[in-house]
């Protein structure tokens, strides 16, 4: 299997405005074939996607998922999507996708929404525990296993990240993605909050915002 370089993920990415994720996991499905990894994009939609990335969600829903156990409710979640139209607020794709997040939270219990919503003082915490792990190794290997640690812990506490409930092959932002090519608007997933009886730690919120107003 030919090495997927970070120039070619940049290179990818440039060329078709796909994630960077989604332009490695392309060039890695297709073994490093630009062209053929261009095709995988377009055929999952993630092309028709990108474009799609800068437009404006004023629309959109509140939805809530509460797990029961013995018949009393235990857990529960409340999650904020928004798209463009009020139109497709309204399809049951969208609902779906809402209710969907919505399980993901309570199963997974994610603390943000993405990557970018992670404190730098917590990243730069989590990098210094991960540097003092691969200690005397050479710089250009501890750099990718930083890379690499840092990823994981993302895929941990991030809600986009996290490997899917359902399915642990598609991250959760696949799901929003492949809304995105099917509905034709932006989506984005603008704040959630998790609770749990006795969990005084359950509750949160990916956007930095109070999760209850």
């Amino acid at each position: 299997m030919a090495e997927v370089t970070a120039a070619m993920v940049k290179a990818l990415r440039e060329r078709t405005g796909a994630g960077m994720m989604d332009c490695k996991r392309a060039l890695v499905e297709s073994d490093g074939d630009m062209d053929k990894a261009e095709d995988w994009l377009r055929a999952k939609g993630f092309s028709r996607a990108a474009a799609k990335a800068g437009r404006s969600t004023n629309e959109g829903m509140v939805d809530a998922y509460i797990h029961h156990a013995g018949g009393i409710a235990k857990q529960g979640a409340l999650i904020e999507i928004n798209c463009e139209s009020d139109f497709v607020a309204k399809t049951d794709d969208f609902k779906h996708l809402a209710h969907t997040l919505a399980l993901q939270v309570v199963g997974m219990a994610p603390q943000y929404v993405r990557r970018e919503d992670v404190p730098a003082d917590i990243v730069e915490r989590e990098r210094a525990v991960y540097r003092e792990q691969v200690q005397g190794k050479p710089e250009n290997i501890v750099e990718k296993i930083l890379t690499g640690k840092l990823d994981a812990f993302y895929a941990q506490v991030c809600l986009l990240e996290q490997p899917w409930i359902k399915d642990d092959k598609k991250k959760v932002g696949d799901l929003v993605t492949e809304a995105i090519a099917k509905l034709g608007e932006n989506i984005s997933v603008a704040r959630f909050a998790r609770f749990a009886v006795g969990d005084e730690s359950a509750e949160s919120n990916g956007a930095g915002t109070p999760a209850a107003e």
